[in-house]
């Protein structure tokens, strides 16, 4: 009978007892695992939230600039026709600044709220010109409009959309559906089709007078409009 080896014995059983996890191992890690996932949803949703309330205060903001730049120069920026001379004479951010028409309201259709043409454009450029706006004041046109949270553009409309909603809109495109629905709940009544705050589905789309009847789905994409 051959004589078992001791020493060797030790050797295997230290050698198979390194090359596995035990069960406390294996916890410790699903528990470190866990944890970052946890983490990294609860950064998404942090990144979220932030995005939303910088879109609330972009509406918000803009809309009060639009309202103090017509108590400081009696006209609708964008509309503004004070006149070449008179425009120029309110300062160097001025030099570059397009007229409106001064009809009394900004002309801006559904068509050129993401595109910048006519006073859609102009409503952004005045804005910046009178510091009611960050930007640079000699931008036109498309150029003019500023990007929103979402990856998207902010725009102006006065035309009617969303279902008859009428007066001049600040709008926002490429807005997942999450946020409309946390925009709407803050700023008006949380339906797409009513209220002050109005959605259309699509995907970077101009704002359409169709209003949208269905309820708002996360898995959708809107561009968004909010009458000041």
């Amino acid at each position: 009978m051959s004589k078992i080896n001791i020493a060797n014995m030790a050797s295997i059983k230290s050698t198979k007892t390194q090359g596995g996890f035990t069960l406390i191992e294996i916890a410790i890690v699903l528990v470190i695992i866990g944890l970052l996932l946890g983490g990294v949803l609860q950064g998404q949703q942090l990144i979220e939230n932030s995005r939303i309330r910088n879109a609330t205060n972009s509406f918000n903001g803009i809309a009060a600039g639009a309202f103090s730049y017509q108590d400081r120069y009696g006209r609708m920026p964008g509309d503004d026709n004070a006149g070449a001379g008179d425009i120029i004479d309110r300062g160097d951010a001025w030099a570059s600044v397009v007229e409106g028409n001064g009809n009394g309201f900004i002309d801006a259709a559904l068509a050129d709220t993401f595109s910048g043409d006519n006073e859609a454009g102009d409503f952004f450029q005045h804005m910046r010109a009178a510091g009611f706006l960050a930007g640079d004041a000699d931008l036109t046109g498309l150029d003019a409009l500023p990007q929103n949270p979402f990856g998207g553009l902010i725009g102006i409309t006065t035309a009617a959309m969303g279902g008859g909603l009428n007066g001049t809109k600040i709008c926002m495109n490429n807005v997942n559906g999450s946020a409309a629905i946390a925009l709407d709940a803050q700023l008006d009544d949380g339906t797409p089709n009513g209220g002050r705050f109005r959605s259309v589905e699509g995907t970077n789309a101009a704002p359409t007078d169709d209003g949208d009847t269905d309820p708002y789905s996360e898995d959708s994409t809107y561009t968004v409009c909010y009458r000041i």
